[in-house]
């Protein structure tokens, strides 16, 4: 079978972010266009924007942060592309929570470690037996599951009801990880409060309805920034 090699520089226009000229990070898509971009770079740009920075399509006329969700695949991507890129990316945010005197969150020492090991094993020509792969995989997704995101960098959030629909939730206060999505606090909610379904629930945070697929670091980022 024939195969043909492309140099990265001539897919370097897909996997670039316009904002900032450099490789996707944190990779974030408009749902309205499907352009991406960084995500910092993204929610800077939307602070004094409501268009998109390539099609200059209006996003949303006054809430165009809920209509932006992060784009795993894509990142994915640009990592496999990108040789070092994620060990790179992963060292910098060790590096930026140090220097704030903060604990490293558990995913971000355990990407480190696992993009580590694999380039490492690459490095040195090593290759693993498939019964042995299968089994520290096995062992590692035991651990992971057991682990309940418990390691991830947790938010606490305050859950108060402003509804004379509904009933307040007896303990408002709540600690999770910041992996979470709006979609996971409505379903949370609806069980709490034996409601039918959570699409009768919003979610607001300073006054704004919150997009379900919105992880609590995104909201933390956009909302709670300038927050003293």
């Amino acid at each position: 079978m024939l195969t043909r090699k492309i140099k990265l520089w001539d897919i370097n226009a897909h996997i670039t972010c316009r904002l900032c000229n450099g490789y996707l990070i944190d990779a974030t898509t408009v749902t309205e266009c499907l352009h991406t971009f960084c995500r910092s770079c993204l929610v800077k740009y939307l602070e004094e924007n409501n268009t998109c920075p390539t099609c200059r399509i209006v996003i949303h006329q006054s809430h165009p942060l809920q209509y932006i969700g992060h784009d795993r695949t894509m990142q994915d991507i640009v990592y496999k592309l990108v040789p070092g890129l994620q060990e790179a990316e992963m060292r910098k945010q060790r590096e930026f929570y140090h220097k704030l005197g903060m604990e490293v969150p558990g995913d971000i020492k355990g990407e480190t470690c696992s993009a580590k090991q694999h380039l490492d094993s690459h490095r040195n020509g090593e290759t693993k037996a498939d019964d042995s792969s299968n089994k520290e995989t096995s062992e590692d997704k035991q651990e992971e599951d057991n682990d309940y995101h418990r390691s991830d960098e947790q938010v606490s959030i305050c859950l108060e009801c402003n509804s004379s629909k509904l009933r307040g939730l007896k303990r408002k206060w709540i600690r999770c990880s910041a992996q979470a999505t709006v979609l996971h606090l409505k379903k949370f909610i609806a069980k709490k409060l034996n409601l039918s379904s959570f699409n009768e629930l919003d979610i607001l945070c300073n006054e704004e309805i919150l997009g379900k697929d919105h992880t609590l670091k995104f909201v933390v980022v956009t909302r709670w920034r300038f927050k003293v």
